[in-house]
């Protein structure tokens, strides 16, 4: 069948070659063909590949398509031709566009797309994907406001597309083991977590600026980058290096610092495990800081209510180098990762996690972890963070950090965000009405008006 044939399901007066893919899928029971008539053994066939666009394709946008190459990548969009530039050159065949709207208008077979811009973008970008039928792959964190995360899910939800949140690490076996061990007992009821990470820095390296006030110079834009469509739906201001690229993540209109970056990695098995969803209150601490960047190092402790059999537990993040207490339990000449880790404390022992991510689960002392009998595999494996997507798009199960997952997740995670620019005030979270019970100023900070011509 040719590529202009592959419409055969009416939707909205046209038919898909997604919702064709879907019918096809459900007649399978009814007609059955040999895999290796339809492609080479091992290979997927070109007949059911996806149809992909990149949004946002420089840095990690570009590494993601990578891992999605065995897909047919037919658009790609940056605003930054320069940036995108190795991207654009592994795929001389897929169309290239700065706007992503215009793509997603024009380019009419498209099935799923990337999105990997800055986190101020993810939202439009995601919803107005999702609103045209198109699954979406996004990278974290989800948004850069909490009613940003609110809507995408809830969008993801009323569309009925499969969607993953770029957090690699609900992938490893380690996120598994977290959740088989806590689930089996080995350290009892947990009433209390510590996470951490070293952003802005990592190994001693500044990864990007926090605690710093506005550049006051206004150097040239770049002549490959369109800097009103990078900006989207943020405040104006002029162009200036401190922004981009990268660098973006330490400035309150375009990230959310250290929390919003590693936070989303390493809260993300804890909210795997004790099935968190929204805390009840959230109070911190932190380095000084300004109203145009988050400061260089916090603490935030979050209060989650009981779930079923499970107790309320506090969940505590550290950044900025800062990190969690010694554990007694760890012994002398074990050294406590200074990188990212995690804490678990239960009624009856402790469980300390090496690496992002929920990487690599051990109970403490050693002597406990070589005692304990590992409990039956209960969770499947994953086949692949990005093949997780993959599988979910053509009708398989959805993905382990779906937007169902991801959503709750990034609301916590940027509630946290809320409280440091409140100055670490105790904020009182009613999650049912999306609003802080005690501080009304603090709603403020739940989301912002956009620049005329950007809706979500």
């Amino acid at each position: 069948m040719k590529d202009g044939e592959e419409k055969l399901v009416l939707k909205n007066g046209r038919i898909t070659r997604r919702d064709f893919m879907a019918a096809t899928a459900a007649s399978a029971a009814f007609t059955i063909v040999p895999r290796h008539v339809l492609g080479g053994s091992g290979q997927t066939p070109p007949s059911e590949k996806l149809n992909l666009a990149g949004i946002g394709v420089g840095g990690q946008g570009g590494t993601d398509l990578q891992e999605l190459s065995s897909q047919n990548i037919i658009a790609l969009c940056d605003v930054d031709e320069q940036r995108a530039a190795d991207t654009f050159s592994r795929y001389p065949q897929a169309k290239k566009y700065r706007d992503f709207r215009v793509m997603l208008e024009k380019e009419k077979d498209i099935d799923a797309v990337v999105v990997a811009t800055p986190d101020h973008v993810h939202a439009i970008a995601s919803v107005t994907a999702m609103k045209m039928g198109k699954h979406v792959y996004c990278e974290k964190p989800l948004t850069r406001t909490v009613y940003e995360s609110r809507v995408v899910a809830q969008t993801a939800r009323e569309e009925k597309v499969a969607t993953q949140m770029g957090n690699q690490g609900m992938a490893f076996e380690g996120n598994r083991l977290i959740n088989e061990w806590i689930a089996d007992g080995a350290i009892g009821p947990v009433r209390e977590v510590h996470v951490w990470s070293d952003r802005p820095s990592h190994n001693g390296q500044l990864f990007w600026a926090q605690g710093i006030d506005r550049p006051k110079e206004i150097p040239a834009v770049p002549k490959t980058l369109d800097w009103d469509l990078w900006l989207g739906p943020a405040p104006l201001r002029p162009y200036h290096p401190a922004y981009v690229p990268f660098t973006w993540r330490g400035w309150w209109d375009f990230g959310s610092g250290g929390l919003g970056d590693m936070g989303i990695h390493n809260i993300a098995p804890v909210f795997s495990a004790l099935k968190l969803t929204a805390p009840t209150s959230v109070h911190a601490s932190s380095t000084l800081f300004n109203q145009e960047t988050l400061p260089l190092a916090c603490t935030v402790h979050y209060d989650f209510p009981a779930r079923g059999d499970m107790p309320p537990v506090t969940m505590h993040w550290y950044d900025g180098g800062i990190i969690a207490a010694r554990p007694p339990e760890l012994e002398d000449m074990r050294e406590l990762p200074r990188e990212d880790g995690l804490i678990f404390v239960g009624d009856k022992g402790k469980m300390l996690v090496l690496g992002w991510g929920g990487r690599s689960p051990r109970l403490i002392p050693e002597t406990k972890m070589k005692s304990y009998k590992l409990p039956a595999k209960t969770l499947p494996r994953s086949i692949g963070h990005h093949q997780e997507w993959i599988e979910a798009c053509k009708g398989g199960g959805p993905g382990r950090s779906n937007f169902d997952f991801a959503g709750p997740l990034t609301e916590a995670v940027l509630l946290g965000t809320v409280c440091v620019r409140m100055g670490g005030k105790k904020l009182i979270w009613d999650s049912a009405n999306m609003k802080v019970t005690n501080l009304p100023e603090a709603n403020d900070f739940l989301h912002y008006e956009y620049r005329e011509g950007w809706n979500l």
